[in-house]
C-alpha cells in the first residue's frame, strides 16, 4: 500500500515568495517606463504569475500594454526572478516543524504549483528543502495544470503516494477547486496570495498558522473524505 501524502501549493502557501516576485515585477516595470508597484497593493496577486502582475500594474496606472511590450517585460521579469532566486523568499513560520511532524508519521510530501517547474525546483533547492519532497510538479510538468485535478492526482502518483490518503494545502480558489475536483480534502491557509478570503471557496478547513496543521487533523480530514 502506498503511503499517505500531503501536497503543498508553493507561492503563498509553503513559501512567502512575494518579496522577490514584486522585486522582479518592479525591475520589469522600470524598464517599461511606468511607476513601480506598491508591494502592499500587489502582494495579493503574487501567486498569479508575472504576466498577470504586469497587466494589473499597467491597468492600475491606466497605461496601454501592447502584446510585444508585454512579452518583453515578462521576459525581463523571468530573467530577474531566476537570477536572484531564492532571494528574500522564506518558508512561512511553522512550515519546517509541520514537515518534521509528517515525516515522523511516515507521510510523503510533494509540491503541486503553477510556477514553472524549473523555478519551483530551483527555489526549493536554494532553500535547502529538496530532500523533503518526493515530487515537485510545476505548470509545465504535465500537459495540464491546476485547476485541472489531474495536476494534483498525477503529482501524487509521481511521488508514490496514495490519492485515497491525500491532503492538499493551498492558499487560493485554484488550489481549493483542484482538490475538490480530485475528491481530495483541502486545507486553506488564510495568509496567502488571494484577493478574496479563502472561506468563500469552502475548503475542508482553514488555518492561520502551520502549527495548526497536525497529523491528527490530516487523518481526520482524509477519513471524512473517504466516508
Amino acid at each position: 500500500m502506498n503511503k499517505p501524502i500531503v501536497v503543498f501549493d508553493l507561492d503563498g502557501t509553503l513559501i512567502d515568495t512575494a518579496p522577490d516576485l514584486i522585486d522582479s515585477l518592479n525591475h520589469s516595470l522600470g524598464s517599461g517606463g511606468v511607476a513601480l508597484a506598491d508591494p502592499a497593493g500587489f502582494r495579493t496577486y503574487a501567486g498569479q504569475g508575472g504576466r498577470v502582475m504586469i497587466e494589473r500594474a499597467f491597468a492600475a496606472q491606466k497605461k496601454a500594454l501592447f502584446s510585444d511590450e508585454h512579452d518583453r517585460l515578462y521576459t525581463l521579469f523571468l530573467d530577474h526572478y531566476n537570477d536572484n532566486m531564492p532571494g528574500k523568499s522564506r518558508p512561512y513560520p511553522g512550515v519546517m516543524d509541520a514537515i518534521a511532524r509528517f515525516e515522523a508519521a511516515d507521510y510523503l510530501m510533494a509540491i503541486c504549483t503553477n510556477k514553472p517547474e524549473r523555478f519551483s525546483k530551483k527555489l526549493i533547492a536554494g532553500l535547502g528543502m529538496s530532500r523533503h519532497f518526493a515530487a515537485n510538479c510545476g505548470q509545465d510538468t504535465f500537459a495540464f495544470r491546476k485547476p485541472d485535478p489531474r495536476h494534483l492526482t498525477e503529482t501524487i502518483r509521481m511521488a508514490g503516494g496514495d490519492p485515497a490518503r491525500a491532503l492538499m494545502i493551498g492558499d487560493s480558489r485554484n488550489d481549493i477547486d483542484t482538490a475538490k475536483a480530485a475528491g481530495i480534502p483541502v486545507v486553506a491557509v488564510d495568509f496567502g496570495y488571494t484577493d478574496r478570503h479563502v472561506r468563500e471557496f469552502e475548503p475542508s478547513r482553514i488555518i492561520s498558522h502551520f502549527d495548526e496543521l497536525t497529523v491528527d487533523l490530516a487523518e481526520r480530514l482524509i477519513a471524512a473524505a473517504a466516508g
